[in-house]
Order: structure tokens, then sequence, then C-alpha cells
């Protein structure tokens, strides 16, 4: 039987078996290296075959660097690389990565696409994220360390026969991480597409979410690494759940991170951005040509329940104009009451 808590005096096949399963473990709990990451991305994907090609490129990424350093690890560089000072050097970077990813995202391109009668609120001024970044981000998130990496680092690896299989437990730990997240960025990317809106709307509500989570995610890692340094045993700060699971036997800082980003920026500002869209005019309407210019996978199919938005013109000739008794049409003082079905008109106009 796998014994995924405290592994020690593994055979070779157990060893490999051990790291595998240790990454799926690590993939599903809430990991500050990982879920907030992944969630941008693949949110800002708005479809399901990109938002698996997001989880993919972080987690192949994540992968290669849990393979140079199981690799060092055997090599004896274990100490270097779990130094409590090194996470948060890593929480700066990766908060500095997610600054600029969502301030590339927010950005208005130089060349604004046009569309004629678009509401506000819903016009295409965002940039869609680089594909490069989440490579980066996966690199660099997995100098990260926790329970699971010092198992890797300091178990599995020292159990390889020679250093030709010192890379191979981390490899293995990173592909099972890549199993979940991939998955996982696959349904939160086809979470997003299913949400009622027309692919432009989808597309900007999808950009903003990830944005906004990027830009206030690394905010939060560049605070969370300067505390780390100001108060060194804020990690040591957690509260014993009982759970004999890794990311989930004590809750501290990291947790606070995962929730913080993942649920408060990333799930909040998307159901704002929905909520918000969801009032305006339907863009396919307004601008047949604009949906056109978006991939067919993000022309999402609607509810069966959804009733399509009135334009917003819709009611511009029924505002009856009223003319009070006792005054002339015509004269030189409207009254308060045209006044006031003038602004109606004007506001709907």
């Amino acid at each position: 039987m796998l014994n995924l808590w405290n592994p020690s005096h593994l055979a070779f096949g157990l060893s490999l078996l051990t790291a595998f399963v240790l990454g799926i473990v690590h993939g599903v709990t809430p990991d500050e290296h990982t879920w907030p990451i992944t969630f941008s991305y693949a949110v800002g994907s708005y479809s399901t075959r990109r938002g698996l090609r997001a989880g993919l490129l972080f987690s192949l990424s994540f992968t290669l660097q849990r393979a140079i350093a199981s690799e060092l690890a055997f090599l004896g560089l274990a100490p270097l690389m779990t130094l409590v000072s090194g996470n948060y050097w890593v929480y700066l970077i990766v908060g500095a990565v997610m600054l600029l990813g969502g301030r590339l995202i927010l950005s208005r391109p130089r060349r604004r696409p046009k569309l004629p009668d678009s509401p506000p609120g819903a016009e295409v001024s965002l940039q869609d994220p680089r594909p490069w970044i989440p490579a980066v981000h996966g690199f660099v998130a997995g100098w990260g360390f926790g329970a699971f990496a010092i198992l890797i680092y300091t178990v599995l690896a020292p159990a390889m026969p020679s250093a030709a299989w010192g890379w191979v437990p981390g490899a293995l730990f990173g592909l099972g991480t890549t199993f979940v997240q991939a998955l996982a960025g696959a349904g939160i990317g086809f979470w997003a597409s299913r949400r009622g809106l027309d692919p432009v709307s989808l597309r900007a509500a999808a950009l903003r979410t990830a944005g906004r989570t990027l830009f206030w995610g690394g905010a939060t890692f560049l605070a969370a690494g300067l505390v780390g340094f100001l108060i060194p045993g804020i990690g040591n700060w957690t509260f014993d759940t009982g759970i004999r699971i890794h990311n989930l036997a004590h809750l501290g800082l990291a947790f606070a991170i995962v929730v913080f980003v993942v649920l408060g920026v990333g799930l909040g500002s998307f159901v704002s951005e929905i909520r918000k869209l969801g009032r305006l005019p339907d863009l396919c309407t307004l601008s047949p040509e604009a949906c056109q210019t978006h991939p067919a996978e993000v022309s999402s199919a609607r509810p069966a329940d959804h009733k399509p938005v009135l334009d917003r013109n819709h009611f511009r000739d029924r505002i009856p104009t009223f003319q009070p008794q006792g005054r002339p049409m015509g004269s030189s003082r409207p009254s308060l009451l045209r006044r006031g079905s003038a602004r109606v008109r004007d506001r709907f106009a």
C-alpha cells in the first residue's frame, strides 16, 4: 500500500509510482504554486481547447523544472532548494511575472478593433494572453517548495540507483500534476464558455477576469514574499486540520493566497463581469461581423431558456411626449415634465 504521508525506504518501482501519485494529489489539492496561475490563464482562454493548452503549457514547464530539481537533489543539492527564504524569493518572482501578465492582458492594443454600436463595457480593448507566459510561469513556480517538494528532493530522488535516474521522480511528479492541471484548465475553459454570453462579451469577461486575477494575484504574491522576509516565521503560522494529506493537513499563508486569488479575485470578478455584460445588448445582434472575427469554438450554444436581450433602441420611438395642460405648444420655457421626457429620450438614444 502506498504511503503518501511519510514514504521511506521504498523500492525502485514503488518510488516511481509514489512520485506520480503524489503529483496527482499535488494537482488536486489547493497549492499556491499551481491553482492561481492555472485558473488565471484557463479562464482567460474562454474555451475548452485553449484552456487545455494553457494548463498543458504551465504544467509541462513545471514538470521540466521538477525533473531538473530532482536531478540536482540526487547530486546532493537538496539543502539549497529547501531553504525557507528561497520560497519567498519564488513568491517575489512569481508575483512579478503575474503582474506582467495581467498588465499585458489589460493594456489596450495599438490597433483597437472597432465594433459599430457596441455598448459601453463590451468593447474589444483587451489582448489575449501571450502563449509563452504560462510556460515561464510554470518553470518559475516550480522552484517553490512545500511538503511535496521535500518528499521528492529528500526521499524519492536519493532512492534512485544512479544519476541517470535522478531526474525521473521529479518528472513523474510533474506529469501527475500535469494530468490534473490540464483537465482543470479544460474544465475551467469549458465552464467559462457556457455562461450564455455571445462570443464578444464572453471574451471581454474572460480576459478582464484573467487580467485582474493575474494583476492582483501578482500583488498578493509580492506582498507575501515581502512579509515573509520581514516576518520569517509567518510560514509556520498554520492551522492543523487533522487531515493526513499534504496541502490540507496544515492551512496557513499558502492556503490564504489560493483562496484570495482564485475565489476572491478570480471567481468574484468573473461573476461580476457576467452580470454586467448580461444586462447589455447582444453584440452578435448589433454587430454580426464582430462575432465572425472570433474562433468558432467560442460561439458556445446558449441555454435553451436563454432570452435575447432587447436592443437599447427598442423603446426609443415608444417614449411618449407629454404636453402639460395650460401651456401652448412651442413655448420658450419648457415645462419640467417636458425636460424630463427629453432626458429619457436622450438616455435611450
